[in-house]
């Protein structure tokens, strides 16, 4: 039986509900115990208006990318009213449970968990082996399967309705305020199962580790008492069949080919170029991955960059030549930029932070389909820009400056690829414009970084001028395509907002 057909059977697998219910785990992240704020959710009760306003009623029906549709993978009803009960009693019975430890990882996970395993996985993916912009393959992999998996949970958690479990018992004692949203299935345990499936594909080592902090996450909701081991269950399963769903995608996408072709030592475009001569090119097959949004990694492939040998291919090479003789120091901040730049945090890292900071300050991080559809769009971005930086790259195979003059000192080794277009432009011009569509107050910002970023590697003498403009225009332009499919998407605004943001009590 495939895990599809599992998920539409009448029943939840009774022994792993019993086993979510009635066991947790005690795996920390390294062994630290970390505190996230309190949730700002309100406890899905009346209030002075009547009712809380729930959390996006309709995200269910919102586009998904691996999935045809949220209702796709609709889940069977849940448990009867008899069953209902008997889960009430296995919350009672865990509320004696609640350590000082066990606070402390509900505290963690109820940051959010697309916002958690958004963290938790551009953490792992940072550390390689896959780096640079090319990184930005695992991380849509596992960013989208968030989002389709939290669409997918919203489908089925309106079609029921499920009660929280407080609501049903008043007496239960819960130690965070419910979330405004039904309880079954659970989001918490759908993310999870989602991530952790492709991150252990991935990861296949580490598959064990994956498993074991996704049960965490959703045990952690048990231990809280905003849901019951039934949602859990439900939530793995619709969880790890949108996993399943990805890894199929994946291992179609092209990045398991093998190159066979040679390095060219005659321009392909016939200018009579000198070209890049190194040996064993790094993601030479990248331009040809399946893309998210763009027909093919070449529908806006850059146009020819200035000729080796004509005046404007001469100031180009001066250019950073010029460059080169200020490294030692005389221009401090320039190479400190270039460095960083160079670090996780300065890519992938910082990127994520600088959306998981405005997640925060918008108050979306008790908004799951919002905050995935944040990660999923800027990922997709991210990786299409990669797609059509490589297909540029190996197309022109352009000469880097150090090649093209003998003696050139860089501030760090150059990538192993081809010179033309910067693949920091493409993913700093992609990456930037989704934030800045996202959350336009700090557009302004989000453009300035971007320049920044992808200027640094004029200053670090591994990339001509040309090589940047075109990068960053390259992944504004993608950004923009991506920003058109977001605009349809069902969501019903553009940016990260909801359309209106309502609390109870309040409507703004």
């Amino acid at each position: 039986m495939d895990i599809v057909t599992a998920l539409k059977r009448e029943d939840i697998n009774r022994r792993e509900m019993l086993r979510l219910g009635l066991v947790g785990t005690a795996i920390g992240m390294g062994g630290t115990l970390l505190i996230a704020r309190p949730s700002r959710a309100d406890d899905g009760g009346p209030d002075s208006d009547g009712a809380c306003k729930q959390v996006e009623p309709n995200a269910g029906s919102w586009k998904t990318w691996v999935l045809a549709s949220g209702s796709d993978l609709r889940l069977p009803p849940p448990p009867s009213r008899a069953a209902t009960q008997r889960e009430l009693e296995t919350l009672e019975s865990l509320v004696n449970q609640r350590d000082v430890a066990t606070r402390d990882r509900i505290k963690f996970w109820d940051a959010g968990a697309a916002y958690r395993w958004a963290q938790l996985a551009t953490d792992r993916i940072s550390k390689g082996p896959v780096t640079g912009l090319v990184s930005s393959r695992p991380t849509a992999l596992v960013l989208v399967a968030i989002y389709d998996a939290t669409i997918a949970t919203w489908d089925s958690k309106y079609t029921y309705n499920r009660p929280r479990p407080s609501q049903v018992h008043p007496r239960l004692a819960t130690v965070i305020s419910n979330p405004r949203s039904p309880s079954y299935p659970s989001e918490h345990a759908a993310i999870a199962g989602a991530a952790s499936a492709v991150l252990a594909y991935l990861y296949p080592s580490e598959q064990a580790a994956w498993d074991a902090l996704a049960e965490e996450d959703g045990h952690s909701r048990l231990m809280a008492g905003v849901e019951y081991p039934s949602d859990v269950a439900a939530g793995l399963q619709l969880g790890r069949a949108v996993g399943a769903a990805m890894i199929a995608r994946a291992r179609t996408d092209g990045f398991d080919r093998v190159w066979t072709g040679t390095i060219p030592t005659i321009d392909p475009t016939g200018r009579g170029e000198p070209l890049w001569n190194g040996t064993n090119p790094a993601a030479p097959l990248a331009g040809t991955w399946k893309t998210w949004v763009l027909a093919s990694g070449d529908q806006f492939r850059p146009p020819p960059y200035p000729n080796f040998f004509s005046a404007e291919g001469a100031a180009e090479l001066n250019q950073v030549l010029t460059f080169d003789r200020a490294l030692n120091g005389a221009n401090f901040s320039r190479n400190a930029e270039a460095f960083f730049a160079q670090t996780p945090q300065g890519g992938l890292l910082g990127e994520v932070s600088a959306l998981q900071q405005r997640i925060q300050e918008e108050r979306l991080e008790d908004n799951p389909p919002r905050t995935a559809r944040v990660h999923a769009l800027s990922s997709i971005a991210k990786h299409d820009a990669a797609v059509a930086c490589f297909d540029g790259k190996y197309f022109y195979w352009r000469i880097r400056p150090f090649q093209a003059h003998l003696g050139l000192q860089t501030l760090f080794p150059t990538p192993n690829h081809p010179s033309y277009p910067a693949a920091h432009g493409a993913g700093s011009g992609a990456g930037g414009a989704m934030a800045a569509y996202l959350f336009p107050r700090d557009a302004a910002m989000f453009t300035d970084e971007a320049n920044q970023l992808a200027q640094s590697r004029l200053w670090a003498g591994i990339h001509y001028q040309s090589d940047i403009d075109a990068g960053l225009a390259l992944g504004r332009r993608i950004a923009q395509a991506v920003i058109d499919r977001a605009n349809a998407d069902g969501s019903q605004s553009a940016g990260a907002a909801a359309a209106k943001r309502e609390v109870c009590g309040v409507s703004e």
